[in-house]
């Protein structure tokens, strides 16, 4: 695959540039900081068009087909399952291993502590304009509720609609077409968010505290792509391939996590779905932004995770049955309302998940701060793989996949 090719020579000139290079200069770390920006930018420059007319697309075909109710369904009921079953994972990790190292405690305090503001987030859902929808680059629920409403209404009376709905057809191809030139132009500003990542992470292993929780994530995620995602697979897809899905995944995967942000990663995993494994467009446009903005377990087994290592480093005495499911469960149910924040969700929850657990804990996420970046590499990666192994079940199920040779 030409496109693997060139994201895997970015990642690597990206690491060795940020171990050649003198990064420590804060010139070269803002001169960084600020092509790193651009290219996120035009990673994500595509997407709310692309996310607006393929949901449209998708809306009127799923309708027309009689399949939105069973995609429906089938849609969210995976992303309740997946999250459930990272969040599950994540408290045996926590039951099964008991040494977990100690974070030296820290004497600051900071009175601006993240929050979710729920009432805020449905204003957002529907503003006072419907095109105000577009104009939120960060949660793409609105845009996604916007076009299911216009794809609805192209629905009715289709005879009077023939010259529209062709327009909308070719302006879903058309975007389509335009995100995965960006997809590859991308590949190429690959080098700098790479770079900019193997600087943050650096700094992390030369301190040593946060390398078991890195090779603990990285043990449970080698777990769920090789042998549970895979199982589920075998025995939810007749002829499922995992191998094949594996394969068509590892893009969205490098830039799931060397980026931590999730809407970056969803141009990617809509072409590679496309490309590699089949699925049509009435189940991309729909399935794979609802996996984007929910299905965001990995952030809840990192949570958890995360949360039970602050407890360690604070007590040594063993934390209660109680206490772990309390952690579980409010972790599992943070998780569902992180889709306006994809960079930086995975610390907002840890941060909330601290102050309702009280006790002393209010700051207790501060003792992660310089861990942030990583922790929330390691969710979004998580949550590429759901939407990616998730979808796949959704189209193969509801027989939206065409024979594709990758």
């Amino acid at each position: 695959m030409r496109i693997l090719r060139r994201y895997l020579i970015g990642i690597a000139l990206g690491i060795l540039a940020a171990l050649i290079l003198p990064f420590e200069n804060s010139q070269w770390n803002v001169a960084l900081s600020f092509v790193t920006e651009i290219i996120v930018r035009i990673g994500r420059y595509t997407l709310m068009p692309l996310l607006f007319f393929s949901g449209i697309t998708a809306m009127r075909r799923l309708r027309s087909d009689k399949l939105l109710t069973q995609t429906s369904i089938l849609t969210f009921a995976v992303i309740i399952a997946s999250s459930i079953l990272l969040a599950l994972l994540g408290f045996i990790s926590i039951v099964i291993v008991r040494n977990f190292p100690h974070i030296p405690i820290t004497t600051e305090h900071t009175n601006e502590i993240a929050s979710l503001d729920i009432q805020d987030l449905l204003r957002t859902i529907f503003p006072y304009s419907a095109f105000s929808a577009l104009d939120n680059g960060a949660f793409l629920l609105p845009t996604f509720v916007f076009a299911m409403v216009v794809g609805a209404g192209c629905c009715i009376h289709q005879s009077n609609l023939k010259p529209m709905l062709s327009l909308l057809d070719c302006a879903s191809e058309l975007f389509y077409n335009i995100s995965t030139v960006f997809v590859e132009f991308f590949s190429m500003g690959f080098f700098f968010l790479t770079c900019a990542w193997t600087v943050q992470f650096k700094s992390i292993i030369k301190s040593g505290i946060f390398l078991p929780l890195i090779v603990m994530l990285s043990v449970e995620f080698i777990v769920v792509v090789g042998l549970i995602y895979p199982l589920i697979i075998k025995l939810t897809c007749r002829n499922g391939k995992p191998l094949k899905i594996l394969y068509a995944s590892i893009v969205p995967f490098l830039v799931a996590f060397f980026s931590g942000d999730t809407n970056l990663a969803l141009s990617s995993e809509i072409q590679m779905g496309n490309e590699n494994l089949g699925i049509k467009q009435r189940t991309s446009g729909f399935s794979f932004p609802l996996f984007s903005i929910f299905a965001r377990g990995g952030n809840a087994l990192v949570i958890i995770i995360s949360f039970v290592m602050i407890l360690h480093s604070y007590s040594d005495l063993n934390i209660e049955l109680s206490s772990l499911l309390f952690i579980s469960v409010t972790a599992f149910a943070l998780s569902f309302l992180l889709g306006g924040i994809p960079v930086g969700g995975t610390f907002t929850a840890l941060t909330i998940l601290c102050t309702i657990y009280g006790r002393g804990m209010e700051n207790g996420f501060l003792l992660f701060m310089p861990a942030a970046a990583i922790i929330g590499s390691f969710a979004a990666l998580f949550d590429a793989a759901t939407a990616m192994f998730g979808c796949y079940i959704v189209a193969h199920n509801t027989k939206a996949t065409e024979t594709r040779r990758p």
